[in-house]
């Protein structure tokens, strides 16, 4: 599939947030952070709208030309991260103060996320609910993914839906094998792609 990407900058952050509200609105896991739909609404651009600003900033976020799909990137190295990691209390702190959720989904995450080697991270993806199903995804994943293969990198995610892992295991990803738990809600899949050889 043809398709025109390119990366974004800060110019396009409302555009991406858009991209990402729209494609996780009724996600699993968004569901589960925000249960009620008037309030997942007014106040899921702020929560992904960290994701954006983190990404744009330290990452890559890579764009469908035509405003349809955003993928968030960011080159994690070895070594244990910083244990004062505050991106999941921003991610409350900015989208839902009460809502101890919106903070436990990044813990959560965080806590299983592999540090043992260098790779790149896949933060989100969003495709527009219109045109998902259009092999979109794993068109704009391709560029990041081949130069992974070129350098010998690994690649890291978490699925948040059956949907979703099947698309990623098409493309080279195998789930770790053991799942994030949302208490009583849904599961996400770590997943983890090793270079693929020509």
């Amino acid at each position: 599939m043809g398709v025109r990407v390119r990366r974004a900058d800060q110019r396009d952050r409302d555009q991406v947030v858009r991209i990402l509200e729209e494609a996780f609105h009724h996600d699993p896991v968004s569901s589960w952070v925000f249960p009620d739909e008037e309030h997942r609404r007014a106040v899921h651009g702020r929560f992904l709208g960290v994701f954006a600003d983190i990404t744009l900033e330290e990452g890559r976020v890579d764009l469908l030309e035509d405003g349809t799909a955003a993928a968030l990137w960011l080159s994690v190295p070895a070594g244990e991260p910083e244990e004062d990691d505050e991106t999941p209390a921003l991610m409350r702190e900015t989208a839902d103060p009460d809502n101890e959720r919106a903070e436990l989904v990044g813990r959560l995450t965080g806590a299983v996320h592999p540090h043992d080697r260098a790779h790149e991270y896949l933060l989100m993806i969003g495709v527009s609910p219109e045109r998902q199903g259009e092999g979109i995804g794993e068109a704009l994943m391709r560029g990041v993914l081949e130069r992974c293969d070129q350098e010998g990198t690994p690649a890291y995610l978490e699925a948040s839906s059956e949907r979703s892992r099947g698309l990623y295991e098409r493309l080279g990803f195998t789930f770790t094998g053991r799942t994030v738990d949302l208490p009583q809600g849904p599961p996400m899949w770590p997943m983890w792609r090793e270079p693929q050889a020509g």
